[in-house]
């Protein structure tokens, strides 16, 4: 449990010191203010740490910021060495997170079913029940109901 909270303390520390590293330290022109990190995770050894990140913009935009990151790797973990003060710094692997295609996809299907939901309300605005509009029975409607009670 121990090592958990130390991964979880050190994935946030890499986060904080790689944007604000991004943010300040790096003048590469691939890694404008489009870079945004969004997560951080750490192995229970302390041994490599995985950094999620979204880029705003385009295809050519992400692969860019993919190639900025990459070559700027070396600095950043030297960043991460100093500020966490470990005997051991964590090799960074960036991936690009997925929370913005996800969050299309599901953007997507919220249209089509708003789409779907307009198309029956208006195929169904001006249409009349096949019965009564109330089709269920209630207590003292049929005179029968008392005699059905008593058997």
């Amino acid at each position: 449990m121990a090592d958990n909270a130390r991964a979880k303390k050190l994935a946030d520390l890499i986060r904080e010191v790689v944007a604000q590293k991004l943010q300040r330290g790096i003048k590469d022109p691939r890694l404008g203010t489009h870079v945004t990190i969004t997560d951080t995770r750490v192995t229970g050894d302390l041994r490599e740490a995985t950094v999620f990140y979204t880029v705003y913009g385009d295809d050519e935009d992400r692969a860019s910021a993919a190639a900025g990151l990459e070559s700027a790797k070396g600095i950043l973990r030297s960043a991460v060495g100093a500020a966490a003060g470990t005997k051991f710094t964590p090799t960074l692997a960036f991936v690009a997170d997925a929370l913005p295609e996800n969050a299309k996809t599901i953007e997507n299907l919220l249209d089509r079913a708003r789409a779907s939901d307009a198309k029956v309300r208006e195929v169904s605005s001006g249409a009349q029940y096949a019965g009564e509009a109330d089709p269920y029975r209630k207590p003292g409607d049929d005179e029968d109901d008392e005699g059905t009670a008593a058997e």
